[in-house]
């Protein structure tokens, strides 16, 4: 049931002249919306949706089509204010009806009309209540009162259902609910309002009914089962447990025979599940190649009416796999925008409607990041703010169910898009190139420290650099505040066209050392970051974060340690000496490998200086890596790999008695610079890479795209001084990493991508680097009591990364750099952004 690709495509984006010779890059390519209706992800995968686009709001997750077939909801589930229900008349592709919320309310991941489809119910997520709607005979939507979900168990303990996928029994008298945060499920009875809940697997996400109504599954996203709940009786009971593949999203079922199809999300595949069975019938292989290592993301299914076609929406691969529901035959995948979430295929089966969730991407932010809206601000319609977590708009494909002939021109297009005929044609332009083409063939660097530091864009710190294509306009931190930093860009190779995977700290982390963020992560982390009630549990602590097939083997330290490779962890997935908790606990391969003296975030410790004030009671991030790093050079065994967090560049914005945004990049920049310091004046100069990226860009402007980011290889063999413009991403920056210290890659991202070849040379430059040490005044400054928004930087939460109101953050660092009261450019209208923004008043409070 595997599919086998095999398509003569080559992708727009690489020329391959011929097999083992050169691999030429097109670096006029760059992440975002092209302006002729296609994209660019930041991993440079083209985006080329088929059929008619319609522009939704931010980031929708899921559809539902009313059962006379003319209306379809979708849910908007994005960050802050954009958060709404939008009704679509399915003939015309046009929105009708948006219904906004506010926070706390929102929307999460489950809609569903009833039988008769005279109401229609969504869930909220953290407010902990279903929403319910009236639908008259025009189609229109009502909203009745919500349907509240129980905030306490029988205890008295308070509890967070958190509710997710949800479903309308066929009689039209119950719903059934995944409360994704309790482990549990509850049936609602609709008469009464009365709930029941029940016990499941862990972080349940999906509902699906038996045609009779008595049977509900439930999927664990957070594990690789099913529930299946006996819902006949006056209380729902767990009738068996079905395993299926790893972190399984949403279910079909055929109306006819009753099997149920489960999308697994890490596993790339579909179990199909026999009515009543203990265990699948047999897995569709959704792998895009064979040997494709995971990445495809199954979320959104949907059958035909005949129940003889499944189509599967491929959220990581950005297509739809039109599925031979009897065979498990793959007959071919259409194009659609990227993160595609779900498929709805239109009552008379002509017309397929496929929800994108970042539709072509963001674009550039020149005028941000500003808060996550703006709209009491600016009064303009259709205004959204620059800020990368809003800005990008979703999207509706109406697809026109494609022939055997058309489906073949999409497969070729998906192929090309995603680059999937190129994965194994990459090689090196220069034969002596010190990164290997093939894992495992020599190099002669030895060792690898790979530093992760957070939310800067480039042209906040390089915009004025001199070199690539910067924005001097938009430079922040200058070379008083970021001097090593700017050196080192200008000394060694700089990239000007290098993209965080992610949007927010929250997928960046997972991008930075997984090469991947899952749906989980995908479609929670806004639920967190606009403060409702969603937990930041995406660093370690909960494995319904990993990306792979096994949970405990999804991260790069883990193939590392699978080849016995020695590796060494400075802060990665800590805070404040502490791993993160959570209900799977920390990765012990991790933990057993990581210095326990060295701090990870807590913005109270410093990253470089001694003067820092208020310091926590720790040691200087960059004193207790050197004090290891000389240990390892007087006895010969530096690690093969090193991970280092120095995450001070995310800023305390201007709370008083903290160090100033500049004091604090100064901090950061210290470190760096006497990292490398350090480092090019060793006796494993010679042999060592050092590698530094962002884990994402959301903190900053830039006149290319919103994604594009800080990244730095230093290294004898990259000190060229040459500006490198090829397209890259933090995937390709992992997949560098993995060919030199000869692991494979962990997904189809790192797979795929874009080896750094372009940014090194054969030819070693042994000059060391002396750190440049910021001048005092700028590294030791201190925000006053009169600090430019003091106050409202001082209420803020700096426990965990992205915890505080983005825009107090902003408007807080540009008046501190630019001066007190000086206004920050006046957001405009980002590209793609829906027509018809959500009605009303809503808040630009953040979180």
């Amino acid at each position: 049931m595997r599919r086998l690709v095999r398509v003569g495509v080559t992708a727009a984006a690489v020329l391959v002249v011929g097999a083992g010779t050169a691999y030429a890059v097109n670096t006029a390519l760059h992440a975002g919306p092209q302006g002729d209706g296609t994209g660019v992800t930041p991993a440079g995968w083209r985006v080329t949706p088929a059929g008619a686009q319609t522009a939704l709001g931010s980031l929708p997750t899921a559809s539902a089509l009313s059962p006379d077939g003319k209306l379809l909801l979708v849910l908007n589930a994005g960050d802050a204010t954009h958060e709404s229900v939008q009704a679509i008349d399915p003939a015309s592709h046009a929105v009708v009806q948006t219904i906004p919320y506010k926070k706390p309310d929102g929307l999460y991941a489950g809609v569903a009309f009833s039988p008769d489809g005279r109401h229609a119910y969504a869930s909220s997520g953290g407010a902990n209540t279903i929403h319910a709607y009236s639908v008259d005979g025009q189609h229109h939507l009502t909203e009745d009162p919500p349907i509240a979900l129980p905030t306490k168990n029988p205890a008295g303990q308070v509890v967070n259902l958190y509710p997710a996928g949800l479903a309308v029994t066929p009689d039209g008298k119950r719903l059934v609910v995944a409360d994704q945060m309790s482990d549990s499920a509850s049936v609602v009875d609709l008469a009464t309002r009365r709930v029941d809940t029940v016990g499941v697997g862990h972080n349940p996400y999906g509902v699906a009914l038996s045609p009779d109504g008595r049977t509900a599954y439930v999927s664990n996203q957070g594990a690789n089962t099913v529930s299946v709940l006996d819902i006949s009786g006056p209380l729902p009971t767990v009738a068996r447990t079905v395993t299926v593949g790893t972190h399984p999203n949403r279910m079909a079922v055929d109306p006819h025979a009753g099997t149920v199809y489960v999308a697994n999300s890490e596993s790339d595949s579909v179990s199909v599940v026999p009515a009543g069975a203990a265990a699948p019938r047999s897995t569709i292989d959704l792998s895009p190649y064979q040997g494709a290592p995971v990445g495809s993301n199954p979320d959104g299914l949907a059958l035909s009416a005949d129940a003889g076609t499944l189509y599967v929406a491929n959220s990581g691969n950005n297509d739809v796999d039109v599925v031979d529901a009897h065979t498990g035959h793959i007959r071919g995948m259409i194009p659609t925008a990227w993160y595609p979430t779900a498929v709805t295929p239109s009552a008379d089966g002509r017309t397929l409607f496929v929800v994108n969730a970042k539709g072509l991407g963001a674009g550039p932010n020149p005028n941000g990041p500003n808060p996550y809206t703006d709209n009491q601000r600016s009064g303009t319609p259709g205004f959204e703010a620059q800020y990368v977590g809003t800005m990008i708009a979703g999207s509706l494909s109406s697809i026109p169910t494609p022939d055997a002939a058309q489906l073949a021109k999409y497969s070729q297009q998906v192929v090309a898009n995603d680059g999937f005929d190129e994965r194994d044609k990459v090689r090196s332009a220069a034969p002596n190139n010190p990164v290997p083409a093939r894992v495992g063939e020599p190099s002669p660097i030895k060792h690898v420290i790979y530093v992760v530091k957070e939310n800067r864009t480039f042209d906040q710190e390089f915009g004025s650099l001199g070199k690539g294509n910067g924005d001097p306009s938009l430079n922040l931190f200058g070379d008083d505040s970021a001097p090593n930093s700017r050196a080192l860009q200008r000394k060694f190779v700089t990239l000007d066209n290098f993209y965080a995977n992610a949007e927010v700290s929250a997928q960046g982390w997972n991008w930075s050392v997984g090469a991947n963020s899952n749906p989980y992560v995908e479609q929670t982390w806004v639920g967190n970051y606009s403060g409702r009630n969603h937990p930041y549990d995406y660093e370690g602590g909960n494995f319904t974060t990993a990306m792979n097939r096994d949970p405990k083997d999804s991260y790069i330290w883990d193939r590392l340690a699978d080849k016995n490779i020695a590796f060494r962890n400075y802060g990665f997935y800590e805070s404040d000496n502490v791993f993160n908790p959570g209900p799977s606990g920390p990765d012990p391969r991790l933990v057993a490998n990581t210095d326990p003296n060295f701090y990870g975030w807590d913005l109270k410790c410093p990253d470089s200086s001694g003067t820092f004030t208020p310091r926590t009671a720790c040691n200087t991030r960059i004193d207790e890596w050197q004090r290891e790093f000389q240990q390892y050079e007087a006895k010969g065994n530096l690690p093969a790999v090193e991970f280092l967090r120095l995450g001070n560049d995310h800023t305390q914005n201007t709370t008083p008695g903290y160090p100033t945004p500049k004091a604090y990049v100064a901090d950061n920049d210290y470190a760096l610079g006497r990292l490398v310091d350090s480092v090019s004046h060793s006796r494993d100069w010679a042999s060592t890479a050092i590698f530094v990226v962002e884990d994402d860009a959301q903190a900053g402007p830039d006149h290319v795209d919103a994604h594009r980011t800080i990244a730095q290889v230093i290294s004898p063999y990259t000190q060229t001084g040459k500006v490198d413009s090829t397209q890259y991403s933090t995937a390709s920056m992992l997949r560098t990493i993995e060919l030199i210290a000869g692991i494979g890659p962990m997904t189809q991202f790192d797979a795929t991508a874009t080896p750094m070849f372009n940014s090194f040379t054969g030819k070693p430059n042994l000059t060391p680097y002396t750190a440049v040490k910021p001048a005092q005044d700028i590294l030791t400054s201190v925000n006053g009591a009169n600090a430019p928004m003091a106050a409202q930087s001082a209420a803020q939460d700096y426990t965990r990364e992205d915890q505080i109101d983005e825009q107090v953050s902003n408007q807080a660092i540009w008046q501190s750099v630019r001066g007190a009261g000086s206004p920050m450019p006046a957001p405009v209208h980002a590209a793609g952004a829906p027509p018809n923004p959500p009605a009303g008043d809503p808040d630009d409070d953040g979180h």
